[in-house]
């Protein structure tokens, strides 16, 4: 469940940087607007409490030196896809997160971003593992 006495939108995290981000995928390029959660607070707040998320938007996770993770979806209202990234650039997992779910949801392997989009994004892009996030904002680049 959500925070106790914590109404969504004022628990939601706002003014993080952002930066363009681009997957090519076998049918062309997807252009996002992704916020950047670089500290370890940041990420640990991701896109808890947020009611919506366009199509096109998004938030990254940056992780150096590449680490195995897993995500949960406590206090996290929106259902997302969570995409697993290599340090080659290359989409390892993606995950479909259902809304407040607490289960751990892990890479698999270690990475160096992780992407989350709106849920269900993925699919309709045609988003697939093996896929090349290119070029890697500033943040992300090894």
């Amino acid at each position: 469940m959500p925070a106790q006495n914590v109404p969504a939108e004022e628990g939601a995290q706002t003014g993080l940087d952002k930066s363009d981000f681009v997957i090519r995928s076998g049918n062309g390029e997807h252009r996002f607007t992704v916020e950047i959660a670089a500290t370890p607070e940041e990420q640990e707040r991701g896109l808890m409490f947020r009611r919506s998320l366009g199509p096109d938007e998004g938030m990254i996770f940056p992780y150096a030196p590449p680490q195995e993770v897993g995500f949960w979806m406590r206090n996290t209202l929106i259902p997302l896809d969570i995409i697993y990234i290599r340090p080659d650039s290359t989409i390892a997992r993606i995950v479909n997160a259902k809304p407040l779910d607490e289960t751990s949801l892990p890479s698999g392997e270690p990475v160096s971003l992780v992407l989350e989009i709106a849920g269900g994004r993925a699919a309709e892009l045609g988003i697939r593992e093996g896929d090349v996030a290119a070029p890697l904002p500033p943040c992300c680049k090894p």
